[in-house]
């Protein structure tokens, strides 16, 4: 009976170990460089467009399914967005997302991975200083960038993140985000 309560706890402890190598969970945050791409006419009115610069924090988790590739799905709320300005009117369109970003994590070197993955984006907040609420509610995307283990829980990453449906219903506008992040695997 001792044998079968020791291998039993073997088991168990060997699990555990094999799980804790193969998923992290962990926090992220940074800061974002967000633009729109696209003709920025709105009403009729032509105006040229300016990055804004914002911020992202979250959740990150990391699978490792293979030596040199693992997979990281985050949950992020974001901002992304643009200044616009014509001869007559200036304003900020900020827009919060949640977003969803599954990377594809190829590991060049034990520190050094190459990241590219969708990205799903759900709009929760619109701040502007015109009386307009016409962003859209879901954007979806791509991204593609470089991750860096600074040690085995310590990380920064940057990446850039192109919208590929529409940002707005009365504009003709795509998020363009360049994001430098810091974060913590646990």
């Amino acid at each position: 009976m001792k044998k079968i309560i020791l291998a039993i706890t073997f088991v168990i402890a060997s699990s555990a170990s094999i799980q804790a190598q193969l998923l992290k969970i962990g926090v992220k945050a940074g800061v974002n460089f967000a633009n729109q791409t696209g003709d920025a006419t709105f009403e009729g009115e032509d105006f040229n467009k300016e990055g804004i610069t914002s911020y992202h924090a979250g959740l990150v988790a990391e699978i490792k399914l293979l030596d040199r590739f693992a997979v990281q799905p985050e949950l992020l709320y974001s901002t992304q967005g643009a200044s616009y300005k014509n001869a007559v009117t200036e304003f900020k369109n900020e827009l919060g997302y949640l977003s969803i970003p599954v990377m594809a994590k190829i590991y060049l070197t034990d520190s050094f991975s190459l990241e590219v993955g969708p990205q799903a984006s759900f709009l929760l907040s619109e701040k502007n200083n015109f009386d307009v609420e016409d962003a859209e509610t879901f954007e979806f995307g791509v991204n593609a960038g470089l991750g860096f283990k600074i040690t085995k829980n310590l990380f920064i990453q940057g990446r850039y993140g192109l919208g590929l449906t529409e940002a707005s219903k009365n504009a003709d506008v795509k998020n363009s985000t360049v994001q430098l992040s810091a974060g913590f695997l646990f």
